[in-house]
C-alpha cells in the first residue's frame, strides 16, 4: 500500500479508502449491503492491504455502520492505527436537530456519532453535501468548535458546486476556523464534471480529492450491457433528481476499458481504477467493497501504468452531463 498525505494537511491515509456505506441495514442500505458478520472478512482484508483510511456516515444504515465499523476497529485493530472518517447532513430523526447542518444539529450529531463508533475523536468529520438552509458562518464555526473540542481531528466536505465550496472555505480562512482538508466527490470515467472547475478549486486551495463511486457503482467494470451480479441488475439508471447516471454515448468508453484490461492481463474494474489513479490530484478512491475481489482489484491498480495513447482512447469518447447526486 502506499500513503500520501491529505491536501495540504500533515494527515496521512492510505492510497484507498475502504467505503463503509455497504455495511449496516436500513438508512442508505441495498439489498447489497452485508451483515456484520459477512463484513468481518473485508476489514481483514482491508487491514491486510494497509488500507487503513475507513469512510461512513451517520445515514449509513441509520447508524448501524457506524456501529459496525466501531466494533470492527475495537476487535481488529488499534484505533490510532485507523484514520477514520464519517459524515452528518442528512435526516437521522425529526426534529431541528436530526438533519441539516446547523450548530445544533452538528453537536448533536457528532456526539451521536462518537457514541455509536465507541471512539472518543473522529478523525476527519465531513458535511454530506451543502446545507442551504443553515448559514454558511454557523456552519463553520460549529464545525471549528468540534474540532477545539478535541472530538475532531479534520474536517471535510462532500459534493456540491465549487462555488458553494469555495464560499465555505472563504468564510472560515476569514474568520480564523478550521478549513477543510478534503473534499469527497464523484469522479469516474463516466461521471468527470469535477474537472471543469472543482479540481482546479481543490489544487488551489491545497484540498485533497477522495472520488465516491470511482467506478460508477460496477458499470465500467463489465462489458456494455452486462447485467450478471445482483448490483449491476438493481442499480438506478437515474439520481434522486433525474439526472441520468450515464448514457448510450458511454458505450466507446466501456469498450476502451475491456480492452486496456485485456492488454494488461487485468481486470476491468483494475484498468477503470488505474485511470482514476492517472489523476495526479486524487488522494484516495473510495471502494465500497463486498467481496474480496473489490479490494484486492482495486489495490492492484496501484502498480498499472496506463500510456497516454490508453489514456486518450478513455478520455475521448466521454460526452458532458449534469452532475449527479448533489442532493
Amino acid at each position: 500500500m502506499q500513503y500520501t498525505r491529505l491536501g495540504n494537511s500533515g494527515l496521512k491515509v492510505s492510497r484507498l479508502t475502504l467505503g463503509c456505506m455497504s455495511f449496516g441495514t436500513g438508512g442508505f442500505s441495498g439489498s447489497w449491503s452485508l451483515s456484520e458478520e459477512d463484513a468481518q472478512p473485508i476489514f481483514r482484508q482491508a487491514l491486510d492491504l494497509g488500507i487503513t483510511f475507513w469512510d461512513t456516515a451517520n445515514v449509513y444504515g441509520q447508524g448501524t455502520s457506524e456501529e459496525i465499523v466501531g466494533r470492527a476497529i475495537a476487535n481488529l485493530a488499534r484505533r490510532d492505527d485507523i484514520v477514520l472518517a464519517t459524515k452528518l447532513n442528512f435526516p437521522m430523526h425529526d426534529g431541528p436537530g436530526g438533519s441539516g447542518l446547523s450548530r445544533k444539529a452538528v453537536m448533536e450529531q457528532i456526539d451521536a456519532s462518537l457514541k455509536r463508533l465507541g471512539t472518543d475523536y473522529i478523525d476527519l468529520y465531513q458535511i454530506h453535501r451543502f446545507d442551504p438552509n443553515a448559514p454558511v458562518e454557523e456552519t463553520m464555526e460549529a464545525l471549528h468548535d468540534v474540532v477545539k473540542a478535541g472530538k475532531v481531528r479534520y474536517i471535510g466536505a462532500s459534493s456540491m458546486w465549487a462555488w458553494q465550496f469555495s464560499k465555505m472555505q472563504y468564510i472560515a480562512a476569514l474568520n480564523g476556523w478550521t478549513r477543510f482538508v478534503s473534499m469527497q466527490h464523484q469522479y469516474n470515467l463516466v461521471q468527470r464534471e469535477e474537472e471543469r472547475e472543482m479540481f482546479g478549486v481543490l489544487a488551489d486551495l491545497g484540498v485533497g480529492s477522495l472520488p465516491w463511486s470511482p467506478l460508477a457503482a460496477g458499470l465500467v467494470t463489465r462489458p456494455w450491457g452486462d447485467k450478471s451480479t445482483t448490483r449491476g441488475a438493481n442499480n438506478p439508471t437515474e439520481d434522486r433528481s433525474g439526472r441520468p447516471l450515464f448514457l448510450q454515448s458511454d458505450k466507446p468508453i466501456i469498450d476502451a476499458v475491456e480492452k486496456i484490461a485485456a492488454t494488461h492481463g487485468v481486470s476491468m474494474a483494475t484498468a477503470a481504477m488505474a485511470w482514476v489513479f492517472n489523476n495526479p490530484l486524487v488522494t484516495s478512491p473510495i471502494i465500497g467493497a463486498t467481496r474480496p475481489k473489490h479490494l484486492a482489484d482495486a489495490v492492484a491498480a496501484l502498480d498499472i501504468k496506463l500510456s497516454p495513447e490508453e489514456v486518450a482512447s478513455l478520455e475521448q469518447p466521454y460526452a458532458p452531463r449534469l452532475p449527479t447526486y448533489f442532493d
